[in-house]
């Protein structure tokens, strides 16, 4: 096969991490799918390091289909957007989120994240008053970019209908969902 370049993936998000994975991990920036597994792994290990470059899933999360995660802790929700999302989205540039206080309801819009390819409205998969919002992306909106799920949270949310919970995905269906998207 040709030499795979980071330039020449684009028929699919996931096949362009992929490759963007392999070629910053290739000693000369030009690797071919046949040196990879001729070399360095069996087929089998390089279809799950493809199913799995582009994008990280959290166990013990809940998923929402607009690739936005929750992370409960009591009746308070943590939220971001998922990992699948920023790498979709690239380098993100600027991050808008609610004011404390602010009242919203399950599937509205409550904010934006711009990157320098697109902007995309973020969207509350619960409803609840907001606690807190992470106001270091102010300044440092990339943080969502290298720590989706961990200091790139967007907000805290007081919840006020839990039971909404119920419709999330899982670690394992969002997987799933990713893949078929």
């Amino acid at each position: 096969p040709p030499p795979t370049t980071p330039s020449s993936c684009t028929a699919t998000m996931a096949l362009a991490s992929a490759c963007s994975f392999l070629a910053r991990n290739s000693l000369n920036g030009a690797l071919s799918f046949s040196s990879v597994s001729a070399r360095s792994a069996s087929p089998a290990v390089i279809g799950n390091a493809f199913s799995r470059a582009y994008a990280k899933v959290v166990d013990g999360l809940k998923y929402y289909e607009e690739h936005e995660w929750i992370k409960m802790d009591g009746n308070v929700a943590t939220m971001g957007i998922t990992d699948h999302a920023q790498e979709a989205l690239g380098d993100i540039v600027f991050v808008d989120l609610p004011e404390v206080g602010s009242t919203i309801e399950a599937k509205e819009s409550i904010g934006a994240v711009e990157s320098v390819k697109a902007a995309s409205d973020i969207y509350t998969p619960v409803s609840g008053t907001v606690l807190e919002v992470n106001s270091a992306l102010a300044d440092e909106p990339g943080t969502v970019n290298s720590d989706a799920y961990g200091n790139g949270w967007m907000i805290k949310l007081d919840l006020t209908k839990p039971a909404e919970l119920d419709s999330l995905m899982d670690a394992a269906a969002y997987e799933k969902f990713c893949e078929s998207s």
